[in-house]
């Protein structure tokens, strides 16, 4: 069987060293466990800004550098598993474990514990935080700022519920590679919506159709399972009626089921599957 680049954390000339023996590579080499610094942190195809934004690194979140060449770092994303290129300066050193994640759609931190005070952000649900300190309502987070504590989860604790996590990003704009109420794919809402869950995601709606949930027959579909093409996720909101990122809308919108399926007919073909999660 032939890795998944996309996921796979080798080259022919480098490789992580967890794949020696796995993967052929002229050399392997132990990752530097780096996070991200700035809300949203690109991860592209190439080391270059032109480059196709394939994912995106929230703020705090992991990832594994196994390169560093001209001001850009090559290496893997572990909360979705993808692999390519970062801006190395939007890049901090791990220090240590986060303890609250952001739990609203966006989110700013403040200079002072202070609505008033400057703000920088807004930064995305799912952003991973380190408490340094509390002064009323407000949390201060290592690198960031001051949140309102309201707007924070612990680390450890999850929704139960991701449809209504998904609607909280309805009218988020359409971006390809985007995972965030400030633009999202169709992959990249269903990666939110049970990452907030607690429920692990792959990225990309094949490698989603291939490991979520079970096969269900179209007459059984309704809210909280999906729909696949070759191409496109959609969400059930219910039996006849789905929420999805999509480029017809340029953003996450509601639409009948059987619209959708006529749409994506043009572009897609037919469904590859139907799936319950839970």
């Amino acid at each position: 069987m032939t890795a998944d680049a996309r996921t796979t954390a080798a080259r022919p000339d480098l490789a992580a060293r967890w794949l020696e023996g796995l993967v052929p590579a002229a050399r392997y080499v132990d990752p530097k466990s780096m996070v991200g610094a700035v809300p949203l942190v690109a991860i592209r195809a190439r080391p270059s800004e032109a480059a196709e934004q394939r994912d995106q690194l929230l703020f705090g979140e992991r990832f594994l550098v196994l390169e560093t060449a001209d001001g850009w770092a090559w290496g893997q994303a572990p909360r979705d598993g993808y692999v390519g290129w970062v801006d190395v300066s939007q890049l901090a050193p791990e220090t240590a474990r986060p303890t609250y994640r952001i739990a609203v759609p966006l989110a700013h931190a403040y200079a002072e514990p202070d609505v008033r005070s400057p703000a920088t952000g807004p930064f995305v649900l799912g952003s991973l935080l380190c408490e340094e300190g509390r002064d009323g309502r407000f949390l201060k987070a290592a690198g960031a700022g001051w949140f309102v504590a309201g707007a924070l989860a612990p680390v450890g604790w999850f929704e139960i519920d991701p449809v209504a996590v998904a609607e909280r990003m309805a009218g988020a704009p359409y971006l390809w590679g985007g995972r965030s109420a400030l633009g999202v794919d169709c992959s990249g809402l269903i990666l939110q919506a049970l990452q907030a869950c607690g429920r692990a995601c792959p990225r990309d709606s094949d490698q989603q159709a291939a490991v979520l949930g079970r096969p269900i027959p179209r007459e059984a579909f309704g809210r909280g399972d999906l729909v696949f093409w070759k191409g496109h996720v959609a969400l059930g909101l219910s039996a006849d009626c789905v929420l999805h990122a999509n480029s017809a809308a340029m953003a996450v919108s509601a639409d009948p089921l059987e619209s959708a399926l006529q749409r994506n007919r043009q572009i897609y073909g037919e469904p590859t599957a139907w799936r319950r999660l839970f």
